[in-house]
Formats: structure tokens, C-alpha cells, sequence
């Protein structure tokens, strides 16, 4: 695998991360709490995963520029500027909703869930919006 690839390997990642937290919320809400822990663990271990792949991608490639223009453009940067500061709030997000459920403080989890869970699922979307823009459907002459 080279550097190149990873941005398709981030985008399966916040996909599957995607599927995990939907999987996740839909079995709380029917009562399996077992199933809804592993979906969630399985969330985290992927977003911790894309993190990872994120940090090493831009660390030897730098930045990516989206040089298409009009309202492909328009729309890429308001993904952008909605997604990027909500993906860097989410991680203490889900470390201060982790952090009550390992307690067994499901009272304080169930609080700060509400808000994290809508949070993380935009920012896993949204992070799959960004790289089928930039890589995909409008992707530089110089990628």
C-alpha cells in the first residue's frame, strides 16, 4: 500500500465507522447493550484507526488543495468549515462519553451521548463527503 491510497482507506473507515454508530444507536434503543458496547468499540477503533491514517497521510503528503471552481467549490468548503471543527471537538467528546459508561455512570453517558452521537455520525459522514469531493468526483489534475 503507498501513501497515495490511504484517503480510500480513510473513507472506509469513517464509512464503516458511520455504519457502526447507526448500528450502534438502533441497538440501544431495542435494550441489547451488549451489542450496542461492541458497535460502539468498534466505532471507536475505527475512527481511532482513521485518525491514525489521517495524521500519516497529511504528515507525508501535507495539504490537499480542492481546485475545482464554482458550486462544487461553494458547497466543498461549507462541508468543510462545518466538518473540521466538529472532528476535532468529537474526540474528548467521545472520551467524556466513554469515560461514564466504563464507571457504569450510564445516567451521565446517556447525557453526553445525545449530543455525541449525532456529532460523531455528521463528522464520519461528512468525512466521506470530503473525499468523494476532492478525490472522486472532483479530483486536482495534480493528485
Amino acid at each position: 500500500m503507498t501513501v497515495h491510497q490511504l484517503p480510500a482507506v480513510n473513507a472506509s473507515l469513517n464509512g464503516i465507522s458511520t455504519l457502526l454508530i447507526i448500528t450502534g444507536w438502533i441497538m440501544i434503543r431495542n435494550e441489547h447493550k451488549m451489542a450496542h458496547a461492541a458497535c460502539m468499540l468498534g466505532a471507536i477503533v475505527t475512527s481511532a484507526a482513521f485518525l491514525a491514517c489521517y495524521l500519516y497521510y497529511h504528515f507525508h503528503v501535507g495539504h490537499v488543495v480542492f481546485t475545482h471552481l464554482g458550486w462544487p467549490r461553494t458547497l466543498y468548503f461549507v462541508i468543510l468549515l462545518t466538518h473540521l471543527p466538529l472532528a476535532l471537538a468529537i474526540v474528548p467528546l467521545i472520551a467524556l462519553t466513554i469515560i461514564p459508561a466504563l464507571r457504569q455512570r450510564f445516567d451521565a453517558h446517556k447525557r453526553i451521548a445525545r449530543w455525541t452521537l449525532p456529532i460523531w455520525l455528521y463528522v464520519s459522514v461528512t468525512g466521506v463527503l470530503v473525499y468523494m469531493m476532492l478525490y472522486v468526483w472532483f479530483p486536482s489534475a495534480k493528485i
